[in-house]
C-alpha cells in the first residue's frame, strides 16, 4: 500500500515532471518560434529601415540639392535686392536732382516774375509820371490861355479872346485842374459877360436877400429909407418900392419864411414891417438907442431887435414888441450861431442870446474886432471875419488858420460846404476852397465900391451884391454856365497858325465850338 502509494506518488511526480518538461518545451517552442517571429519582423525592419535609409540618403540629397537652391535663389535675392537698393538709391538721388532742378526752376520763375512785375511796375510808374507831367503840362497850359485871354479881350480881340478861355476852361476841366484858378475863372467871367449893374438905390444898400415865398424877388433895403423889391427880366431889373423915406435908415432886414413878410430895423428906432399883399406899417422902438440888426429866434415867430445899448423882442404873428432890456455890453455885430442869434461886443466876446432872460457869453477864440462870422455844422468849422480884412478859420481841430486876400474891413461871410464867400470895403468878393491844404482867395467879383453886403439866389449860381453907392450887382458865378455861355458865343475854330501859336504843334488840334 505505501509502496503504491510510494509509486503512485512517484508516478504522479514524473507524470508532473514529465508535464512540466513538456509545458516548458512548449514555451521554448513558442519562445522560439516567437524569436523567428521577431527575427523575421527585424529583417523586414532592417529591410525597411535600409529602405528608408536610402529614402533618407536620397531625400537628403534632394534637401541638399534644395539647400543648395535656396542658398542659390537667396544669393540671387540678395543680388536682386542690391541690385534693386541701388537702383532705389539711384531713383532718390534722381528725384532729388529733380526736386533739385524744380526748385531752381521755380527760383527762376520766381525771379523772371520779379523781374516782369518790377517792369511792369515800372511801366505803370514811367505812363503815371507821363500822365502826371502831360496832366501838369495841360492845366499850366490851361491858366496860360486864361491869362492870354484877358489880354486878347482888353486888346478888343474879342473871338480870339473866347476861344482862348474856352480853351483854358477845356484842358484845366479835363485834366481835373482847378477850374477856380484866377485867368481861368475870370478869363471866362470876362468873356462870358455875366455880370450886370443896376443903380436903383439913392442911399446905400445895407441889406440884400431873396424873398422866401418867390424866388424870383430880391429885396433890398438902403439907408435911405428905402425898401424894394426887384425881379429880373432878361437883363432888365423891375423895382418896386414898397416905402421911400429919407426920415428912415434902414441898417438890416428880415424875410420870414412862408408869410414873405419883411421886417426892416430903422437906426432912428423904429421897424418897417411889410405884410405880403397887406401892405406895410411902423412900429416905435422905445427901449433901444440906435437899433441896427434884426436876427430870428430858433421858433421862427419872435425876431430879435439889436442896438446899440440893448434889445427888444418881437412877437411876428401879432407884431408887437414883447420885451425890451438894457444890455451892460456893447454890440457891434450880429448873425446867427446855433440856430440862435449872436452879438459880438466891442470887448472880445460874444453873446448866444437863447431867449431874453438867457444869454450864454463866451470868449472871441482870436483876437481883434469881430465884424463878420459863419460857421458850418457839417464842415465842423467856424469863421471870423475881422475889422483889419483877416479872416480866422478854426477847424474841427481846433487849429486856427489865418486867411489873408482882403486889404480892409469885413463885410460879410457865408459858407456852402468846404466853400467859404467873404465880402470886404475893399471891393472884392472872394472865395476860399476850405478843403484844401493850402487856403487862397479866388476874386469872383470886384467893385470900385465898399461891399456891404452879398447874397446868393436859390440856385447858387448867381451872386448878387450891394455897395456903398446902391448899385445892386449880380455875377453868374457858375464855371459851366459861363464856358457855355463864351463857347455858345464862339464864330470859329482855331485856324492852323494860331493853334500851333498858342496850343502847340506836338499837340492834337481839337474842335471848340459844340
Amino acid at each position: 500500500m505505501i509502496g503504491g502509494a510510494a509509486l503512485a506518488a512517484i508516478a504522479m511526480t514524473g507524470a508532473g515532471l514529465a508535464w512540466r518538461q513538456t509545458l516548458r518545451v512548449a514555451e521554448l517552442e513558442s519562445q522560439l518560434s516567437e524569436l523567428r517571429r521577431q527575427e523575421k519582423r527585424s529583417t523586414i525592419l532592417r529591410s525597411v529601415s535600409s529602405q528608408l535609409e536610402e529614402v533618407a540618403y536620397e531625400q537628403k540629397a534632394i534637401s541638399d540639392e534644395q539647400r543648395e537652391e535656396a542658398l542659390r535663389q537667396t544669393r540671387l535675392a540678395n543680388e536682386m535686392r542690391e541690385r534693386s537698393e541701388k537702383e532705389r538709391m539711384n531713383a532718390v538721388i534722381a528725384q532729388q536732382s529733380a526736386l533739385a532742378s524744380e526748385q531752381k526752376a521755380i527760383e527762376a520763375y520766381d525771379l523772371a516774375e520779379q523781374q516782369r512785375q518790377l517792369a511792369e511796375l515800372q511801366r505803370v510808374k514811367a505812363e503815371l509820371s507821363k500822365r502826371i507831367a502831360d496832366t501838369l503840362s495841360y492845366i499850366a497850359l490851361g491858366r496860360s490861355l486864361g491869362s492870354l485871354a484877358m489880354l486878347q479881350w482888353d486888346s478888343g480881340n474879342r473871338d480870339e479872346a473866347r476861344l482862348l478861355s474856352y480853351a483854358a476852361y477845356h484842358y484845366t476841366q479835363n485834366y481835373h485842374g482847378n477850374i477856380y484858378y484866377p485867368s481861368v475863372y475870370q478869363s471866362l467871367s470876362l468873356c462870358s459877360q455875366s455880370i450886370h449893374n443896376w443903380t436903383d438905390h439913392d442911399g446905400v444898400v445895407m441889406d440884400i436877400d431873396f424873398s422866401t415865398v418867390n424866388p424870383q424877388q430880391l429885396v433890398s433895403i438902403s439907408n435911405y429909407g428905402e425898401v424894394s423889391i426887384h425881379e429880373k427880366d432878361s437883363e432888365r431889373l423891375k423895382s418896386h418900392s414898397l416905402i421911400k423915406d429919407s426920415r428912415y435908415d434902414f441898417r438890416s432886414s428880415y424875410i420870414r419864411p412862408k408869410s414873405g413878410d419883411i421886417y426892416a430895423v430903422d437906426r432912428n428906432g423904429h421897424i418897417f414891417i411889410y405884410n405880403n399883399g397887406k401892405g406895410g406899417m411902423i412900429i416905435p422902438i422905445k427901449g433901444v438907442t440906435h437899433p441896427f440888426a434884426i436876427e430870428n429866434f430858433k421858433d421862427n415867430r419872435h425876431l430879435l431887435i439889436v442896438g446899440e445899448d440893448g434889445l427888444a423882442v418881437m412877437d411876428m404873428d401879432t407884431n408887437t414888441i414883447t420885451d425890451e432890456r438894457k444890455l451892460n455890453f456893447r454890440p457891434i455885430y450880429v448873425n446867427r450861431y446855433d440856430y440862435s442869434p449872436i452879438i459880438f461886443d466891442n470887448k472880445g466876446k460874444m453873446h448866444i442870446v437863447r431867449s431874453a432872460d438867457k444869454i450864454e457869453t463866451k470868449k472871441v477864440p482870436v483876437v481883434g474886432q469881430v465884424t463878420a462870422f459863419a460857421s458850418s455844422k457839417n464842415q465842423h468849422y467856424e469863421v471870423y471875419g475881422m475889422e483889419n480884412g483877416t479872416i480866422f478859420l478854426i477847424d474841427g481841430k481846433n487849429t486856427i488858420h489865418r486867411l489873408t486876400g482882403h486889404r480892409s474891413r469885413i463885410s460879410k461871410l457865408k459858407t456852402n460846404g468846404p466853400r467859404l464867400y467873404s465880402s470886404s470895403y475893399d471891393g472884392t468878393v472872394n472865395l476860399w476852397m476850405t478843403n484844401s491844404e493850402k487856403m487862397e482867395p479866388m476874386t469872383l467879383l470886384s467893385v470900385n465900391n465898399w461891399i456891404i453886403n452879398f447874397t446868393f439866389d436859390n440856385s447858387k449860381n448867381y451872386l448878387w451884391v450891394c455897395d456903398q453907392r446902391g448899385t445892386l450887382s449880380e455875377a453868374l458865378i457858375s464855371v459851366k454856365m459861363m464856358a457855355d455861355l463864351v463857347n455858345k458865343n464862339l464864330t470859329r475854330e482855331f485856324s492852323d497858325e494860331e493853334w500851333n501859336y498858342y496850343i502847340g504843334k506836338n499837340i492834337p488840334k481839337e474842335k471848340m465850338r459844340k
